[in-house]
């Protein structure tokens, strides 16, 4: 499926994860990049991708976003900084019925959640049908009961209005517009101690932004009625040990680790039903690392 032509509605633009995509499917699309837009930088930057800005909040009504799209990718997440439960509940499960209701008519629907829904298996890369949990709380108390209630919403609305929809549960989504390998290495530069879970290594399944983007076209190929659930991560287990130990070899800097409860655990997903229909992920993990740095900060190598 090559994705040409088309009118997408791409939610949460702004963000770290939206933006890569919106940029490469504006390239041959209509795109609409949904955001609150707060800042007149980030209007300005998007503009200049190509995408037609819409100004609006999914936790209200949506009387100014396109509904006649052919494809939607919703990306928004809400984390508020006093974990409102009422308030994230509404603007990260509510806000999906609604967008989904809006866009009843579109060819398919992708969801991006998250693999915080999981009940975590220690080092055990964990499979679409293992037991949900709530393993951010201790870091994003809302986090996991949101993208839960979210996954619920978007199962519930795929049936209701007949639309084919995929459930993509990322792992660790990073790349030449950051993550949270970029967030470590400014905490080396820093030098801050980076949290670990006691239970060593804390192991994820890192996926670069040139891959994810590359399978958009085939998660919303493979969008079903009742809906697709996958995990959506890199084909290789990665620890943050690992990639801070190589942001040290490529910048100098000495990671410096906190074992700890009160970080999140390890969490890497099994990759085998994305791989099956979509593929595998290109990228090595030390390529995507070393162009993260080489692309946002340069003058921090080693020899620059």
């Amino acid at each position: 499926m090559v994705l040409e032509d088309n009118r997408i509605l791409i939610t949460g633009v702004t963000s770290q994860v939206a933006l890569p995509v919106a940029r490469e499917l504006a390239k041959k699309n209509e795109v609409f990049g949904l955001a609150r837009f707060r800042k007149a930088e980030d209007r300005e930057r998007i503009e200049a991708l190509g995408v037609t800005c819409v100004r609006a909040d999914l936790s209200e009504r949506l009387d100014s976003v396109p509904a006649d799209v052919d494809y939607v990718l919703n990306f928004a997440v809400a984390k508020s900084p006093n974990a409102d439960f009422d308030y994230d509940l509404s603007a990260n499960a509510e806000s999906v019925g609604r967008l989904m209701a809006h866009c009843r008519d579109a060819k398919a629907f992708l969801h991006s959640s998250s693999a915080a829904v999981y009940q975590g298996a220690g080092h055990q890369p964990v499979r679409e049908t293992d037991p949900l949990g709530d393993n951010h709380r201790v870091m994003m108390p809302t986090y996991s009961l949101s993208k839960i209630a979210a996954e619920v919403m978007a199962r519930f609305g795929a049936k209701q209005w007949n639309l084919p929809t995929t459930i993509a549960r990322f792992s660790v989504p990073y790349g030449n517009n950051g993550g949270w390998p970029w967030y470590h290495l400014m905490m080396m530069k820093a030098g801050h101690p980076i949290p670990v879970h006691i239970d060593a290594p804390s192991d994820y399944s890192p996926i670069h932004e040139d891959d994810y983007t590359a399978q958009i076209p085939k998660l919303l190929e493979i969008a079903s009625v009742p809906a697709t659930t996958l995990n959506w991560g890199g084909s290789e287990i990665v620890s943050i040990e690992q990639w801070c130990a190589y942001i040290g070899e490529l910048t100098g800097f000495e990671p410096r680790f906190n074992p700890t409860e009160q970080t999140i655990a390890a969490l890497p997903v099994d990759v085998s039903r994305l791989e099956a229909h979509v593929g595998k992920t290109q990228v090595h993990w030390r390529d995507g690392i070393r162009r993260m740095i080489e692309t946002l900060n340069p003058e921090l190598l080693i020899g620059s």
